[in-house]
């Protein structure tokens, strides 16, 4: 499910983490040749790409029985 970035923060290794609409996060590094997010070192490479939609994986687990 496509969910807009709002936010970021870094995790306990210092990679960027996309806070998603959802309350979910995704990483966004960038390790070329595997990933090529160069907008990712820069505070103004990621304020860019604020409202961009990323794909939740999270969002598409079926939820867990109570």
């Amino acid at each position: 499910m496509n969910q807009p970035i709002v936010g970021y923060h870094e995790d306990e290794e210092g990679d960027w983490v996309a806070d998603l609409a959802c309350g979910h996060g995704q990483h966004v590094r960038h390790q070329p040749p595997f990933m090529n997010r160069s907008w990712v070192i820069t505070t103004e490479g990621r304020n860019q790409h604020l409202g961009t939609l990323l794909n939740c994986k999270k969002c598409e687990e079926p939820q867990a029985l109570s």
